[in-house]
């Protein structure tokens, strides 16, 4: 069955069927319609997001003997699961948004939930990985597919992993906690009128396991709703492309990368976006570095307004903390040491797809850290 079409789709079909002398005349008739078609799926992608963490948070409680069996305490044991867990959803914001509802729900501690976070962190570029081996596969065993991936991961290992420590930090010392945000009252009672009753009939009818991975789909799902309402950035269709070709500053790439995943909310989908723009040569391998860190600090907007929502003052704090300690290190290095940290990166990922067997103990190497982490 194939997919419903996008708002483009339904665009170019309504263009096509208009008379010659017509057409010009509607076009901006056209226009407004693509752009309440895309405020409307925007609006419900919002919608599904939040019920997904209602959702989350009620079924929570079923996860206390999950973690209890696997022994998850402490940040090291929080970062190894929820980087394990972003490997298997192959996206980071989810495995975030349960992060904050298992600080929510109080079963997991600040510097746990925080650990949880930044695991998501560094699991959430493996997508890309995965699409470029797909890819080279089908392209003859094309290495840049290959390397894209690569380079995500080892910029985002590099930075995440500094990040943590200095988010560790600074929540054992709470230098932040001046910064704590409370909603108001009555702010978020809107979210109990529309959601309480039926997450309430959802509660009762599924058992705990059941409920919350209900609410993982959902928050899934809220994901390609919010893709669906973007316009497409498709190379050669517009001058995103030129834009992309002509301008080389790292610092415009790093806010291209926040710009593009604070609209996607998602790291997985605006860094996946990298391989087919690499592959047709509208990005050398040098502009994914400054890409990747500016799509992993805006990629916690979705999260810090699950923090919001669901309404602790301490959940946004912890956020805000993985937010800007990531930003912190990626524009130290970004100003600082930026000529020999690409040199580094990009010569690892050379080595790393350079042959099979490197890249098989990249692979290895890889699975094994959070594994241990998860063990210790």
């Amino acid at each position: 069955m194939s997919a419903a079409p996008g708002p483009e789709a339904l665009e170019r079909h309504a263009a096509e069927s208009l008379p010659p002398g017509i057409e010009h005349a509607r076009r901006p008739l056209a226009r407004f319609r693509l752009s309440a078609a895309r405020f409307t799926i925007a609006v419900s992608g919002l919608l599904l997001f939040i019920l997904g963490l209602q959702v989350l948070k009620t079924g929570a409680r079923s996860l206390v003997p999950l973690l209890s069996g696997l022994d998850i305490s402490g940040p090291v044991n929080s970062v190894g699961f929820g980087w394990l867990l972003a490997y298997a959803a192959m996206s980071g914001s989810p495995v975030a948004a349960i992060g904050v509802t298992l600080l929510a729900g109080g079963v997991l501690t600040e510097s746990e939930a925080f650990g949880v976070i930044g695991g998501s962190r560094l699991g959430a570029s493996f997508i890309v990985l995965a699409v470029g081996f797909v890819l080279y596969l089908a392209r003859r065993r094309n290495p840049d597919s290959l390397a894209i991936g690569v380079i995500a991961l080892l910029t985002t290992f590099t930075t995440q992993g500094p990040a943590i420590l200095l988010g560790l930090i600074s929540l054992h010392y709470g230098l932040l906690d001046g910064l704590q945000f409370t909603p108001p009252p009555g702010m978020l009672d809107w979210v109990d009128a529309l959601y309480g009753e039926p997450v309430r009939w959802l509660d009762a009818r599924l058992p705990g396991g059941g409920l919350f991975a209900l609410g993982v789909i959902i928050l899934l799902g809220s994901f390609a709703v919010f893709d669906r309402a973007l316009p497409q950035l498709e190379a050669g269709s517009s001058g995103f492309d030129r834009t992309m070709h002509r301008m080389r500053s790292r610092w415009f790439m790093f806010l291209m990368g926040g710009a593009v995943t604070s609209m996607t909310l998602s790291v997985s989908i605006s860094l996946t976006l990298l391989v087919p723009l690499s592959l047709k040569g509208y990005l050398k391998r040098d502009q994914v570095l400054p890409y990747v860190m500016g799509a992993n600090i805006t990629t916690f907007i979705d999260t810090l307004a699950g923090a919001l929502v669901l309404g602790g003052a301490t959940a946004f704090t912890v956020v805000l903390t993985e937010m800007l300690s990531v930003a912190i290190v990626s524009l130290t290095i970004l100003a600082l040491f930026y000529g020999p940290y690409s040199r580094a990166v990009l010569a690892t990922a050379h080595h790393v797809t350079r042959s099979q067997r490197h890249l098989a103990v990249f692979l290895c190497v890889i699975v094994a850290v959070p594994l241990i982490l998860l063990a210790l």
